[in-house]
């Protein structure tokens, strides 16, 4: 995760996903009412899900590029994080109610118009590869980003096994095909979307974020001139984009000023890509001994 001082513009992508899924959902209706397929009537209804996701993605990415207010000092930059955690509940939804129809449709196989079927999930293979792209620059760099772009991926995923489900009934008569490819396809994307909800779950909780060793961290501070131990050292994200560190360095014996803070953060900001850091300074001293620290407490 490297952290940008504010999070990227996604407008446009965003705006555009949203007008090419929501024209997808509307197609995909009209044609499994056409060809009597419960199967596209439901997954237009799953597709409404992308629709949601790409809405509190964008809704999140707007809202974190507001400034922050007097009650609300960071702004709202965390809802970048509240964004990705439901939009990986709802994929994760998605792909168990896909599972679920897959499971029976094994046993109890369906006949429905192939070619309907096959063109009508090529459409979605070319409409979410496309959403997908819109959001493939910086996706490693923000989980609100990577959120969407594992949505779409995932989507597009399911859209290639019902054309090749479709293809494969059509030269075989073989319809338990399309069922047997799409649970293959579902156990692969359920387990990219644990890894998601599981980043979006530590970033919620306040963890270190995952690119952040918070032992170099440590170590860093430690060797900076003087310093004799730390206490009181946090590390957690603001939101997917940036991280903040508060740490009380001890160190008795030499004077510190501006530049030495400054260096620290300046450090920190580098080679950690922590953009947010306060630095506490204390001489250790007994009469002096900071209550955060171990045994501090009375």
């Amino acid at each position: 995760m490297s952290h940008h001082p504010h999070p990227t513009n996604y407008n446009r992508a965003f705006a555009v996903g949203i007008l090419l899924n929501i024209g997808f959902v509307c197609v995909e209706l009209f044609y499994g009412i056409l060809a009597d397929s419960l199967a596209l009537v439901a997954d237009a209804g799953h597709n409404l899900t992308d629709v949601l996701a790409l809405l509190m993605a964008w809704g999140a990415n707007r809202l974190a590029n507001r400034k922050p207010t007097q009650r609300l000092t960071y702004g709202l930059r965390r809802t970048t994080i509240l964004s990705p955690l439901f939009s990986g509940f709802l994929l994760f939804l998605a792909m168990v109610a896909i599972a679920s129809e897959a499971i029976t449709r094994l046993n109890e196989p369906e006949l429905v118009e192939g070619r309907i079927v096959i063109y009508v999930a090529a459409a979605g293979v070319f409409i979410n590869a496309v959403t997908a792209l819109l959001f493939l620059k910086n996706q490693q760099h923000d989980l609100n980003i990577r959120a969407v772009y594992v949505h779409m991926l995932a989507d597009a995923a399911v859209s290639i096994g019902v054309v090749i489900g479709g293809i494969a009934m059509i030269y075989t008569g073989k319809t338990w095909l399309d069922p047997a490819i799409s649970l293959i396809i579902v156990a692969v994307i359920l387990r990219g979307t644990w890894a998601l909800l599981a980043d979006a779950l530590r970033l919620a909780v306040d963890a270190v974020p995952a690119d952040i060793d918070p032992f170099e961290v440590r170590q860093y501070l430690l060797s900076l001139p003087g310093v004799v131990s730390i206490h009181d050292l946090h590390i957690w994200g603001m939101s997917t984009t940036e991280a903040a560190l508060t740490a009380h360095l001890v160190i008795p014996e030499i004077e510190t000023g501006d530049q030495f803070l400054q260096q620290v953060a300046a450090d920190l900001n580098k080679h950690f890509d922590i953009g947010h850091s306060t630095i506490q300074v204390e001489s250790g001293m007994q009469d002096r001994h900071c209550l955060l620290a171990p045994g501090g407490k009375e």
